[in-house]
């Protein structure tokens, strides 16, 4: 018995140890991971400021990790289990990239983008396939070999190209569009080659008789087809009855999602039944899968969420151990003859072909240079294939590594192309940019009013009356009805040309007809100086913004005007407000081209004119510094004119007691030390400027307030209550925030600024209307130019 239970003893014990050093080797394999995730990420984070993408920064720690001694002996010890978590990842890269792709464009006349691809492709091609086979890429050459590196050379790494593109956010420019199509072209056309010419290629090595390998190819070719044909015919129907079972607002269905799992890996895996590549099999099958649809997006989403976040930091791992710097054989020359020829047949055979179709379609050379380096972008498939065919022996660990560092090369200068994109369109379209600041006091002033019906009117009218300064030059002013576009206002259109339509319904038509009655009244009674234009903003709330920014680049406008999206009670109290209008605000404020005013009215439309011999309004304008504020105070000198008008201009000046301890410490750290300076620099000369025009020995009231923080600012606004029946003040963009640190924490309306939100809460008068002015910004994405630009 003893010896039973010994045996048992030791049994446990060998189990024990077993199991201990499973989990120490897991332990390791999952520290190791989240090591690579943690250097990639701060090397990225580094390189951001260069706009690198994500992908040279993988190759560099891929290669460093992977090449490492102890990291490296490690790795031996799991290559299978290495080559089949890649070999998955791959199959679920390649399904993503044919599901985003569109096979029918084969079929349809060729649009700018595809021939441009074509072009591209062609001249690589035939520049890879002559030169290629004198350079000994393979170790044995063959045709098929060379065909399949020069189709790999001409293609394009959509994925990768579309995400620089879009995160220098040039994707909505015509260039951007341009080369995003185009890279989806080529990157579809040269897997669609690879793949098909798949079922032709065998391995010499083989030893299999010309009659088995034709035998071979026809089986997988026919596989092929009928997986194919299935899948275009049999999966839409499938497809769209698991979404219509399904539809939005509610959870998918646990059984329908597992169905629609084992339906799509069925079509994946039904030509690799014939011996052909799972890799390109699930190429083949996404590409016939539609695009539309819950189950499809919901299958991309999880997918790139899987490569981005576990599979491309182990790939890249894997891609550095088995590329081994030991054999690179940098001390032979035609190691660096195949580097610089592989990268000379990249860039000029794609720049040789699109400046030729570029100068037959139109395009100036230097765009057609531009978009022909963008489209040499490799990625992840041309590195696997690179590893791949040194795993298998065709190539040697220095050819894969050659190809490699090209991918990697490809990648490193596009960022900086899209700076010189960015930085032409700049030279050669600039956007109109109007402010008040900059507009010269003689010049003719333009404005557009909105309002949301005739509620708005009156208030709209008493802005017209303060703005309109002298005669000569006068004002131009363009009161724009902002209208939700629905489907009964839609269904009442009337066509009238390809860019025009009439509204015809009734409710539009009377309350656009109230409005116009009464302010030409105004105008045809008070209107001296004042030249009066009526449009309409007709469309739904998340293209209004679009539609008004768009107007007042077209009409050369300085100031827009919108109504606050609250309305006040009778009680004095506002209500709800319209969500929609809010929105509008919103996106206006982020996207005009000019001054953007937000009128909060508290019975200043109540005044039905304000003549300067029957009436005195009081005005104040609250001056703390900053871009904003220098054009609150460009407008209220406009106002200042009116002779009915008794204007107050009122400094918030920082204590000198705290101004180098507190207000240092508040500075909004979005600004540098220098340009601290250099605005309020800005400021005094504004300052000191109205100051001469308006205040010395002139009509403007002037007063100082010097405060040490926030709470003294609050306190100094509710002092105003009741004195003023409208006041003006800046939205924001103040470099000095030490007076206004903390106010935004319990703001209602952060599109108001801190001081509107306080002026136009309701704590505060009930009589007291505020507008808030906000200056456009320079300080763009693209620094003043809007994303949509064109340039070619």
């Amino acid at each position: 018995m003893s010896g039973i239970f010994g045996t048992e003893k030791g049994f446990d014990q060998a189990c024990a140890e077993n199991l201990r050093k499973n989990l120490s080797n897991a332990t390791l394999k999952l520290l190791a991971f989240y090591a690579m995730m943690i250097v990639c990420n701060i090397l990225h984070h580094i390189l951001r400021p260069w706009s690198q993408p994500r992908i040279t920064t993988d190759i560099v720690i891929g290669l460093i990790l992977g090449n490492i001694g102890p990291v490296k002996k490690w790795a031996v010890t799991v290559p299978d289990a290495l080559n089949s978590l890649i070999y998955f990842g791959m199959v679920c890269y390649m399904f993503v990239l044919g599901l985003e792709m569109d096979p029918y464009v084969l079929f349809r006349w060729p649009t700018r983008a595809a021939k441009v691809a074509y072009a591209g492709m062609i001249s690589t091609f035939i520049l890879g396939s002559v030169i290629t086979p004198f350079l000994r890429f393979f170790k044995t050459p063959s045709i098929m070999r060379t065909i399949s590196l020069s189709t790999a050379l001409c293609g394009t790494s959509s994925p990768v190209l579309t995400r620089i593109i879009t995160s220098q956010k040039i994707g909505k420019s015509d260039i951007g569009q341009l080369v995003i199509a185009a890279g989806m072209h080529s990157d579809f056309v040269s897997s669609l080659v690879i793949s098909v010419c798949y079922v032709a290629y065998y391995d010499s090595s083989s030893g299999m008789s010309e009659s088995d390998r034709i035998k071979n190819a026809v089986i997988q070719g026919v596989a092929l087809f009928i997986q194919s044909a299935i899948t275009a015919s049999i999966s839409p129907f499938f497809l769209n009855w698991v979404n219509n079972e399904n539809p939005e607002g509610k959870p998918l269905k646990g059984s329908h999602l597992i169905l629609s799992v084992a339906f799509m890996a069925v079509l994946c895996s039904c030509s690799t039944l014939s011996g052909y590549s799972p890799i390109l099999s699930a190429f083949m099958a996404g590409i016939f899968l539609p695009r539309e649809g819950r189950v499809s997006k919901w299958a991309l989403g999880k997918i790139n969420y899987f490569l981005s976040t576990i599979f491309y930091p182990i790939f890249f791992f894997w891609m550095g151990y088995e590329a081994d710097f030991r054999g690179f054989e940098p001390g032979h020359l035609l190691t660096w003859g195949r580097l610089f020829v592989l990268l000379l047949i990249t860039i000029a055979g794609k720049l040789a072909g699109i400046i030729i179709s570029g100068a037959i379609l139109g395009f100036n050379w230097p765009e057609s240079i531009m978009i022909g380096l963008l489209l040499t972008v490799k990625g992840h498939f041309h590195i696997f294939m690179a590893v791949m065919a040194k795993q298998t022996g065709r190539t040697t660990t220095s050819t894969s590594l050659v190809i490699i560092l090209v991918v990697f090369f490809t990648a490193l200068h596009a960022p900086f192309v899209v700076s010189n994109i960015i930085e032409r369109a700049r030279k050669q379209s600039p956007t109109h940019r109007m402010a008040l600041e900059w507009l010269d006091p003689m010049d003719e002033l333009r404005m557009l009013l909105c309002v949301h019906g005739p509620h708005n009117v009156a208030s709209t009218i008493n802005i017209m009356e303060i703005s309109r300064g002298m005669a000569d030059p006068g004002i131009v002013v363009y009161v724009t009805d902002m209208i939700e576009m629905t489907d009964q206002i839609a269904a009442t259109l009337v066509q009238k040309d390809t860019d025009n339509a009439k509204v015809t319904d009734k409710g539009v038509i009377d309350m656009r007809d109230q409005i116009t009655t009464a302010v030409q009244a105004y105008a045809n009674e008070n209107g001296d100086g004042i030249t009066l234009r009526r449009m309409l903003a007709l469309s739904t709330f998340s293209l209004m913004p679009r539609d008004i920014s768009n107007m007042a680049e077209d009409l050369l406008i300085s100031l827009i005007v919108l109504p606050f999206h609250k309305i006040q009670r009778t009680d004095g109290t506002f209500d709800g407000g319209h969500p929609g209008f809010r929105f509008v605000n919103r996106k206006v404020l982020r996207h005009a081209p000019c001054s953007v005013g937000i009128l909060v009215d508290r019975g200043f439309g109540l005044m039905e004119k304000i003549p300067g011999s029957h009436l005195t309004l009081n005005v104040a304008v609250i001056f703390i510094g900053g871009q904003d504020d220098r054009e609150a105070l460009a407008y209220a000198g406009r106002v200042a004119r009116h002779p009915g008008v008794k204007l107050t201009v009122i400094r918030f000046l920082v204590e000198t007691s705290t101004e180098n301890s507190s207000s240092r410490r508040t500075t909004d750290y979005r600004y540098s030390i220098a340009e601290q300076e250099q605005e309020m620099k800005l400021d005094d000369e504004c300052f000191a400027d109205f100051y001469e025009k308006y205040v010395a020995g002139g009509p403007v009231a002037y007063m100082e307030k010097h405060l040490a923080n926030s709470a003294e600012t609050f306190a100094n606004l509710k002092s105003m209550e009741g004195r003023y029946s409208l006041i003006i003040v800046g939205r924001g963009g103040r470099v000095n925030s030490v007076l206004t640190i903390g106010m935004n924490d319990l703001e209602q309306c952060p599109e108001l600024g801190p001081i509107g939100d306080v002026l136009s809460g309701t704590e505060f008068s009930i009589t007291t209307s505020v507008l808030i002015i906000q200056q456009p910004s320079l300080r763009g994405d693209l620094e003043g130019l809007d994303e949509d630009f064109s340039i070619m």
